[in-house]
């Protein structure tokens, strides 16, 4: 196998037989000011304020307290880590993670972005939104709402003049209205019971696997916080925010409306390991940890406390709250009771209005994953922009979705838990496969350590025995 190799200091032992070997440029500086970079974190968290911390994680707080708290926890700090491996490979080459993986087997980015079209082809998150917009006003189909909304998010992604500005502004105003809401919920509807449950959650945590099962403990844990393919899009994503080697690839812009630029070469970029090169490095993984860490950890994890917190002052001990997406329609009218009317009005609105957010980014991120999968490894030569890819790969996810819906599978809750099981799956496989690139083909002076590489493990061993056992829990109901 053929490599390429930096500097008398450690090498880059980036695999050149699937793929061209890398350019060498210097590094960027980083900004002076970590808050000019606040953005791709802060996506990753917007985008995963949908399924887990509206439906599974309020579901779970329904069903068995919060004594199961800690898994979102551990969920999001597993997923810190495995996207900071991701952002590592990119900050260092401009590759995203998938075309990593191309570089030691061909097939590796066609075989993930398969799993992420898998987990993402169920529209979940538009039913659930479109579920909400009845609730609050009181009448409408959720099937014709919900196509109603996946067309309107592939005009939005079309016209956007750059798809990244985009879905960061909409995901700026979406954290906003979810923090309204968590303020308004801690002044009004969240009692002394809830605390004392709280507490009881951090002395007596358990795992309700008879109560729950696997398949929806397995989903709560993949998405609490992103999950999936939306922790590989972190390469994507800090690409266009021009992290690291990523300032020297063209950000992905519309067909339409946005200026022309030249495709991403199929070949990333490496730098010499001299003493500037390796200070400005320093400088790009603090600033990266920092930006994850104050953005995607902290919203997830209080978003998923305070949701589960609100579910379970509304909802808990209440014999009426079923296994499906209209236990949001009572934990709104309970907030009506509880509170007042508007309450329960604003509830479901911006619940509604999150949701569709969430569809936009995920939409968004699988079509972008795959673009530049195919771009980069099996149309690098083809006259097709990876901008044309994108948008194509868009309107196909779309008329999937409609025709999901037009067949009768609307349940919001069975979908999002088929998607999230998918996402689990796909975590137990690149958790491996970071810790095999990013200890093989980067530096020494920059190669993952001794103890994310035990986080990655970890990682690797969690999903894989809960996608086993979720396996196991299913075949025995069939």
């Amino acid at each position: 196998m053929a490599y390429t190799t930096s500097s008398d200091r450690g090498r880059f032992a980036l695999p050149t037989k699937n793929l061209p070997a890398p350019q060498v440029r210097d590094l960027p500086e980083p900004p002076s000011q970590t808050w000019k970079i606040i953005g791709p974190g802060m996506v990753g968290a917007g985008v995963g304020l949908a399924s887990g911390e509206f439906i599974l994680w309020p579901y779970i707080a329904s069903q068995v307290g919060l004594v199961f708290l800690w898994g979102a926890l551990i969920g999001v700090i597993v997923q810190w880590f495995l996207n900071m491996e991701i952002e590592r490979y990119t900050l260092a080459t401009g590759e995203t993670a998938l075309t990593g993986f191309n570089r030691y087997w061909k097939h590796w980015g066609l075989f993930f972005a398969i799993m992420t079209y898998f987990a993402n082809m169920w529209p979940g998150w538009a039913t659930s939104s479109a579920s909400m917009l009845t609730y609050l006003f009181g009448a409408g189909d959720p099937r014709w709402i919900a196509i109603g909304i996946l067309l309107g998010i592939g005009l939005i992604l079309t016209f956007a003049p750059v798809v990244y500005v985009m879905l960061e502004r909409l995901i700026f105003v979406k954290i906003a209205a979810v923090a309204l809401l968590i303020v308004l919920a801690l002044a009004f509807a969240i009692r002394g019971k809830t605390y004392s449950a709280l507490g009881d959650a951090v002395t007596n945590p358990q795992f309700p696997a008879d109560q729950l099962g696997f398949a929806l403990i397995m989903g709560a844990i993949a998405y609490a916080g992103a999950g999936g393919g939306q922790n590989l899009v972190q390469s994507n994503w800090i690409r266009d925010k021009g992290f690291g080697m990523g300032v020297h690839v063209p950000r992905l812009t519309s067909p339409i409306t946005g200026e022309k630029e030249a495709d991403p070469t199929a070949n990333g970029y490496t730098f010499n390991l001299d003493d500037a090169n390796m200070a400005r490095w320093k400088r790009w993984w603090k600033f990266a940890n920092v930006e994850q860490a104050l953005t995607f950890v902290a919203i997830t994890v209080l978003t998923i406390i305070f949701t589960s917190m609100l579910a379970h002052a509304t909802l808990f001990g209440n014999p009426d709250v079923k296994n499906n997406i209209s236990f949001l329609k009572i934990e709104g009218t309970t907030l009506q009771t509880l509170v007042s009317g508007w309450f329960g009005y604003l509830f479901w609105a911006i619940g509604a209005f999150s949701l569709f957010a969430a569809a936009a980014g995920i939409v968004d991120y699988t079509s972008r994953l795959t673009a530049d999968m195919i771009k980069a490894r099996y149309l690098r030569t083809s006259k097709v922009t990876e901008s044309k890819l994108y948008f194509y790969l868009v309107w196909g996810l779309v008329a999937f979705g409609i025709l999901v819906l037009l067949a009768g599978l609307t349940q919001p809750l069975v979908l999002l838990v088929i998607s999230a099981c998918t996402a689990g799956t796909m975590m137990f496989f690149y958790s491996g496969l970071l810790w095999w690139m990013n200890s093989r083909a980067l530096p020494a002076s920059i190669r993952i350590t001794p103890v994310r590489t035990a986080v990655m493990l970890f990682s690797f061993l969690a999903f894989g025995f809960l996608a086993v056992f979720t396996i196991i829990d299913q075949a025995k109901k069939l």
